[in-house]
């Protein structure tokens, strides 16, 4: 029987967080379709990432094992996981969008003659499969017609991590035949990032400042508010240009991609940049004295009004009911 699988990668010893997104995406699909939904996890000794995974609602998980996979290399991954779809047919198989995933799964997809349906944000009946095109400016709607396994990666914030629901799922092993002479490359260090004082990504609130504040002194207003709220501050990206913040609280396509619970748009105007970088948050509130500023379109609230008047008579009113 055909299935779902996800392929989850690590991050500092653990499943990364856009892979248990990719998981949602998973289940959302398995949910659509019916199909039994899969975990597969790549290494060398991946033991505590298969019982992570174990943890989770999924019909089993596989660890694909081998020595040559210790560090990432595209032809280890690539030919381990192309033995391992050909002995067991898949109808769809998942992604993370991750910088390794594009290095590796369209290599993966042509040698099995079909094509990676990439930065996928949404799963609707069909399935069919909607991507961003132009910087959000255009959604496109893909859909697989091959008889083949259709190859899909997920947008980072695109599915809620969080509503995964847990289990005790079954763990095999699958140990594909790789020879040294088919690693032609020699795995470097893992890339990391500088250091960052916040990660907006796992941030639950998010109050997030544009260039309505029209100057950096202006700024403690929306950092009182942030403070009453309990929230991360953070900001689009003429903010972070100026050097009125740090250039890691800048939400954007050149910035970083946020799904919160909450996400408070203050004097942001909404460019296409911005926006591919919040619209998944679960509610979104806007202030904005423009009533056809484009972050009204995503907004779940919105308030058209002077924020230097809406912010600090909201910020009394939280404060007040606490």
């Amino acid at each position: 029987m055909s299935a779902i699988f996800v392929i989850l990668e690590e991050n500092g010893g653990h499943i990364s967080r856009i892979s248990w997104e990719a998981l949602a995406a998973g289940t959302a699909l398995a949910e659509q379709t019916s199909l039994p939904l899969h975990a597969v996890v790549i290494g060398s000794s991946t033991e505590a990432l298969a019982a992570e995974a174990a943890a989770k609602q999924v019909a089993a998980v596989i660890r694909i094992e081998h020595a040559l996979l210790n560090a990432y290399t595209p032809d280890g991954w690539t030919s381990a996981l192309h033995q391992f779809l050909t002995a067991n047919p898949a109808t769809y198989v998942i992604f993370p969008h991750t910088y390794q995933v594009r290095d590796y799964a369209p290599a993966l997809a042509a040698r099995m003659n079909q094509v990676l349906i990439g930065d996928v944000t949404g799963i609707a009946a069909g399935p069919v499969f909607t991507r961003q095109l132009l910087q959000g400016r255009l959604n496109g709607s893909y859909k697989h017609a091959s008889d083949g396994p259709c190859f899909v990666s997920v947008q980072a914030g695109a599915f809620r991590a969080d509503a995964l629901a847990v289990g005790s799922a079954s763990v095999t092993t699958f140990a594909p035949t790789i020879e040294p002479s088919q690693i032609r490359t020699k795995p470097g260090a893992p890339f990391r990032a500088s250091a960052q004082t916040v990660d907006l990504s796992s941030a639950p609130l998010i109050v997030s400042v544009g260039r309505g504040i029209k100057e950096a002194d202006n700024l403690p207003l929306v950092q009182d508010l942030a403070a009453a709220l309990g929230a991360e501050l953070a900001a689009s990206r003429p903010i972070c240009d100026n050097g009125w913040l740090p250039m890691e609280r800048q939400v954007g396509s050149s910035g970083q991609t946020v799904a919160p619970k909450l996400y408070l748009a203050v004097g942001i105007s909404g460019a296409i940049q911005h926006l591919v970088g919040m619209k998944a948050s679960q509610c979104i509130v806007a202030i904005n004295k423009d009533p056809d500023a484009p972050i009204f379109e995503v907004a779940d609230y919105g308030i058209v009004g002077d924020l230097f008047e809406v912010v600090p008579a909201l910020t009394e009113a939280i404060k007040s009911a606490k």
